[in-house]
């Protein structure tokens, strides 16, 4: 059973006596349901509903939204159903077949007996269909595939072992020759496996990359399903040319991503909406150009001027030709299309981090800072290096702005810290918030 960032939310969840009906949302096979079955294990009574396999129960809000309206007709489907006060937990999965489920949140929230969690893949997508959302009278929370740091303890490491690793980011020493060579290793073996547990789980058995690179094909087959089943109000073929062009537009020189690429004579107007339904439906991230590097952010960003990234860079590998894929695994040749895939890890990294994805190139195309973050007021430019050397961009922008003070430089290198540039390997990346949360390198506002 991996172990998963969302057990530990979901444990306090159920410490907080004032805990209200939880929504777990994200893409599909993320492993959102198997980590509640498991969290289910801890209560007396588990009872789960699954809307794709048992759609009968859609019925069980014909007479209301009342609690023991439903927990009524749900005992006629299944007499064994066991409803035990404080100490029940209902699963209401595969909710975007029927959105309408979580209107009974309030209810359940009200009634206080059971506690409920929602789950499903495509929420964001399907939330505009629901009747009535129980504002007020639940919790969410958003789950994304595996990052490094859960790779990390699926393959043994425990939190003790990372707060080692850690120490050396804090004090910004250089981590020993085995840790970094280790880690290294490791890191590799992520970038070709992903982030989804499934595959996650074969390589770890096997020890082998045929299988997994299956299921990276498998999954990447089973999102484009998704787009011909739930796309509505969008041309679902529209949708599809935005999926299958991520890769291919990541690997030009600038990487913005541009509608006239994706097919002959196609117009921005044309495909207006189908970047924000697959952002919705958790399958990418985007990343949106700063007309100026000011705060706060969403004011100066550039909507029509963006990249794209896939929300699990396992979907880059699967898109990638076969050419390319044996490139990458054979010859370790990382820099296949221009280092979009270090940008996608690093991407990836960010949003799993709680951070939003900017970036800025001013209008001569002189200066490029691949992504900016803010940490409290602080604006923190980050440079993805692909190769050793200076990093011109993010020198000019510390050198002359005096409204940015530091910036991060992420590297197949060492930790070091020069001229107010903080080096990291792009494999802790994940430790940056918890970095910036304890350093006092950097004097706070």
């Amino acid at each position: 059973m991996l172990k998963r960032k969302v057990d530990l939310f979901l444990k306090e969840w159920r410490e907080n006596i004032n805990r209200k009906p939880l929504i777990i949302s994200g893409a599909r096979q993320i492993g959102k349901t198997t980590s509640i079955r498991e969290f289910g294990k801890t209560y007396k009574s588990f009872i789960e509903i699954n809307f794709i396999t048992m759609p009968q129960y859609k019925t069980i809000f014909n007479n209301g939204y009342e609690v023991k309206n439903i927990i009524k007709e749900m005992s006629l489907f299944n007499p064994k159903f066991n409803f035990i006060d404080n100490n029940t937990l209902i699963l209401f999965d595969e909710i975007q077949e029927y959105p309408d489920a979580t209107t009974s949140l309030k209810t359940f929230s009200e009634d206080g007996r059971f506690d409920v969690i929602c789950s499903g893949s495509l929420l964001g997508v399907n939330y505009k269909k629901i009747r009535s959302i129980p504002v007020g009278f639940k919790e969410e929370y958003t789950m994304y595939s595996m990052d490094f740091e859960e790779y990390l303890w699926a393959n043994g490491y425990d939190e003790s072992q990372i707060d080692d690793i850690y120490s050396y980011m804090k004090e910004l020493k250089p981590l020993p020759e085995t840790y970094f060579n280790v880690l290294k290793q490791l890191y590799r073996d992520y970038i070709f496996i992903g982030g989804m547990p499934e595959a996650v789980n074969l390589f770890i058995e096997n020890g082998t990359f045929s299988k997994p690179f299956n299921v990276q094909k498998r999954i990447y087959k089973d999102y484009e399903d998704d787009i011909t089943k739930y796309v509505e109000g969008l041309d679902s073929a529209k949708v599809k040319n935005i999926y299958r062009h991520i890769s291919t537009q990541l690997s030009k020189d600038n990487h913005k991503f541009q509608i006239s690429k994706v097919s002959h004579g196609a117009r921005a107007r044309e495909y207006q909406g189908t970047e924000e339904w697959l952002k919705d439906a958790g399958i990418i991230n985007i990343a949106y150009n700063l007309e100026e590097l000011k705060l706060p952010f969403s004011s100066y960003e550039i909507s029509d001027y963006f990249r794209i990234y896939y929300a699990d860079h396992s979907l880059f590998i699967a898109n990638l030709d076969e050419e390319s894929k044996e490139d990458l695994v054979v010859n370790s040749n990382y820099e296949i299309y221009n280092g979009a895939l270090y940008e996608s890890l690093v991407s990836e990294a960010l949003i799993k981090s709680g951070f939003k994805l900017y970036f800025y190139k001013n209008t001569d195309a002189t200066i490029e800072l691949d992504f900016v973050i803010r940490i409290k007021n602080e604006i923190i430019p980050i440079e993805v290096k692909r190769n050793r050397g200076r990093s011109k961009s993010l020198n000019v922008i510390l050198n002359n702005n005096e409204n940015i003070n530091y910036g991060i430089k992420l590297t197949g290198g060492n930790i070091g810290f020069e001229d107010n540039k903080f080096t990291f390997p792009y494999y802790l990346t994940f430790l940056l918030k918890r970095f910036f949360k304890d350093t006092d390198y950097i004097k706070w506002d």
